[in-house]
C-alpha cells in the first residue's frame, strides 16, 4: 500500500475522475501525490484562488502495485523530452492521456512552468528547455484517469484542515 495525498479545499472521501479541467499535465483525472508537502502546496494554491477557502489535505491508501498490474500505467521518470512533449500536448488540448488509466511523473509547477510556456510559445528550443528542466528534481503527481481504479484500489483514510 502506498500513502497518497490530495490537496484542495474540501474533504473528498469519494473521488471522481471526470471532474475538473481537461488540459492539465496528465489530463482529466483525480490527482494525488506521495509527497505531503506537494499536497499542502496544491491546497494553498486552490485556497487562494477561492478567496481563502479552507486548505484541506485528504489522505488515501492506494494499492498501487496491484493497480498498475491490472490497468494501463505510464510513468515519466524524469523531466525529459517525452515528458515535456506529453505535457505540452495535454495543455494544448490533445488527449494523449486517453491511452492510460494511471499516469505518474513530475509536476509542471511554478519551478518549471516558465520553461514550459516558453517552449510552447516557440521562444525556446526543446534542447534548451530540457537543459533548463535538468536543473530541477521532479515533484510527484499521480493522475488516476479511470474511475474503476479509484473504486477498486484507492481507499480514503482521513482529511486534515490546515491552518
Amino acid at each position: 500500500m502506498r500513502t497518497v495525498y490530495h490537496g484542495g479545499i474540501e474533504e473528498i472521501s469519494s473521488p471522481l475522475v471526470n471532474v475538473g479541467r481537461t488540459n492539465l499535465d496528465f489530463g482529466r483525472g483525480f490527482y494525488v501525490t506521495d509527497l505531503r508537502s506537494q499536497a499542502k502546496t496544491w491546497a494553498g494554491i486552490k485556497s487562494r484562488y477561492l478567496f481563502d477557502a479552507p486548505k484541506v489535505i485528504n489522505q488515501y491508501s492506494f494499492d498501487f502495485e496491484r493497480a498498475i498490474k491490472e490497468f494501463r500505467y505510464k510513468k515519466f521518470e524524469h523531466y525529459d523530452s517525452e515528458w515535456l512533449n506529453f505535457i505540452v500536448a495535454s495543455r494544448s488540448g490533445k488527449k494523449l492521456w486517453h491511452d492510460y488509466d494511471i499516469i505518474e511523473g513530475g509536476v509542471a509547477n511554478d519551478r518549471v512552468i516558465d520553461t514550459i510556456e516558453a517552449y510552447m510559445a516557440d521562444l525556446m528550443t526543446e534542447e534548451r528547455a530540457l537543459g533548463e528542466l535538468s536543473k530541477h528534481q521532479p515533484n510527484n503527481q499521480i493522475c488516476i484517469l479511470k474511475q474503476s481504479v479509484i473504486d477498486k484500489y484507492l481507499q480514503f483514510e482521513k482529511s486534515e484542515i490546515l491552518k
